[in-house]
């Protein structure tokens, strides 16, 4: 049965202005400039200031000062100030209240511009299509390989099912191929540089590479036989199973483990298929008459502006009377192009803002530690702390921190570095839980190797130097630092 009836409800949606702005937001340096000239294409409206049409600069740029001090309290304008605007009309955009501007990214002055040009390189599946070029019998093996070439992932291994890469032949090359056909010319991929490449497990990885030593060599055989057989056993590092299987030594075993530990198990992370990569910092940090001050690496941004000749053009049609259906959507292209470029300058301007608001506020609150550069001094932070600090959205602060880079005089630094939980010991104190992590390192790092410290007795390591902590808080740290278990680090 049928009813109607009526609901009130309360809905919150982000606005395109609103989406526009979180997307600039969580972008960093290198990616908003390709943003911006992405923008600068796209819309006619908005111009760079060097062009000759950009409507004139009558205003002083905004100074970094201005926006956020460390020293003051740390002000900034909401999200929702920023877009609680009235549209506008043609008056808006004509009059003198209206300062078209823009806003000026860089504060470097005349300081001459410079670009980076990357070296040019071979991908990695185009030094693999290469290989196997050289190898194919015929255009149909080459299609197919190319293929199962472009499957492998970045580590080397092929995780798609070959009954999946020939439904991809079939529907995007229009090849019919077995998996009979498939298996062939996987074995073929397998032969290619560096080996072990186009392996579907690593023990096949593995394998491939020990099948390419020395046969005649008692360790490499009793590899080939330990992985083949006892793979399990193996990785588990029941070594005791092991040597009585196999009626060996322990010697023995080591020598083996010596040689199956030298096998690479990424063998496509071997292959340098990018230039070197620079990280490229957000912010730097230097020092200036005595304190510790922000500054925005806004190298090679362009000041951006609006174009004069639009404001012009939708002026001219201002004083029309009865303007016709074409004049109609002639104005309403420009004021959707000059609205365009005007809501990103002023998202450009507020993400500068929020990026230095949120940055001083990570200084204030761990300025020792920008001062020395000595990790203990550290303080417990977490994206609320500064949430508080800046009066913005907790989801605000881990854009900003997400992807960023900090410039300083000890190096240069992730901001998501900085962040870490508050631990309290037996006297009260709050440290930082990077200190509770680099105590349980070092005592791993200095363990005995055939007898490693099970997480119980790492907890009561840590509970001797004053960190009460529960063995599941020992075990979370672990693996977060990406150590295994005492069974797995176990050596012979």
């Amino acid at each position: 049965m049928l009813k109607q009836g009526l609901q009130q409800s309360q809905l919150q949606k982000l606005s395109p202005q609103q989406i526009q702005f979180i997307k600039l937001l969580q972008l960093n340096s290198v990616d908003i400039l390709q943003r911006i000239d992405q923008e600068l294409i796209e819309n006619p409206a908005l111009l760079n200031a060097s062009d000759p049409d950009a409507a004139p600069d009558e205003t002083a740029p905004i100074s970094e000062s201005e926006l956020a001090t460390p020293e003051e309290e740390l002000k900034d304008l909401t999200v929702d100030d920023f877009l609680a605007e009235e549209s506008f009309d043609v008056k808006d955009y004509v009059n003198d209240e209206y300062d078209p501007e823009g806003f000026h990214l860089s504060d470097e002055g005349d300081e001459e511009k410079k670009e980076r040009p990357l070296a040019e390189t071979h991908s990695f599946h185009e030094e693999l299509m290469e290989q196997f070029t050289a190898i194919a019998e015929n255009d149909r093996e080459l299609t197919i390989g190319n293929q199962v070439i472009g499957s492998i992932d970045d580590d080397g291994y092929l995780r798609r099912p070959l009954e999946a890469i020939a439904n991809d032949l079939a529907f995007s090359m229009n090849v019919d191929a077995s998996l009979e056909e498939l298996k062939r010319v996987l074995h073929k991929v397998q032969t290619l540089e560096p080996v072990g490449i186009g392996a579907t497990t690593l023990q096949e990885c593995l394998l491939l590479q020990l099948k390419r030593k020395d046969q005649s060599n008692r360790n490499v055989q009793l590899a080939i036989q330990i992985l083949s057989d006892y793979f399990d056993d193996f990785t588990k590092k029941h070594y005791d199973k092991l040597i009585r299987s196999l009626k060996i030594s322990e010697e023995e075993l080591k020598a083996v483990i010596t040689v199956i530990t030298k096998l690479n198990p990424k063998p496509g992370e071997s292959i340098d298929n990018s230039a070197t990569q620079y990280i490229t910092p957000d912010f730097i940090i230097i020092e200036e008459l005595g304190k510790l001050v922000v500054h925005l690496n806004s190298r090679n941004a362009p000041d951006l502006r609006i174009s004069r000749g639009y404001l012009e053009t939708l002026k001219g049609f201002d004083g029309a009377k009865a303007p016709t259906r074409e004049q109609k959507e002639t104005v309403q292209f420009i004021k959707q192009k000059l609205d365009g470029a005007r809501w990103f300058i002023e998202s450009i301007k507020q993400r500068h803002n929020t990026l230095l608001n949120t940055m001083n506020a990570i200084l204030h609150f761990q300025y020792r530690f920008f001062e020395e550069g000595d990790e203990s001094f550290l303080r417990p932070m977490i994206l609320k702390d500064i949430a508080e600090i800046t009066n913005l959205d907790i989801s605000t602060i881990s854009r900003v921190a997400n992807s960023k880079y900090v410039q300083t005089e000890w190096g240069t630094f992730a901001l998501k570095y900085f962040f870490s939980e508050g631990i309290q010991t037996d006297d009260g104190e709050e440290v930082s839980s990077r200190e509770v992590k680099k105590i349980l390192r070092e005592a791993i790092e200095g363990e005995e190797k055939s007898k490693p410290l099970p997480d119980e007795r790492l907890m009561e390591i840590l509970k001797e130097k004053g960190y009460n902590i529960a063995r599941r808080t020992v075990a979370k740290y672990r693996e977060q630092m990406n150590i295994p278990v005492a069974r797995l680090r176990k050596e012979i």
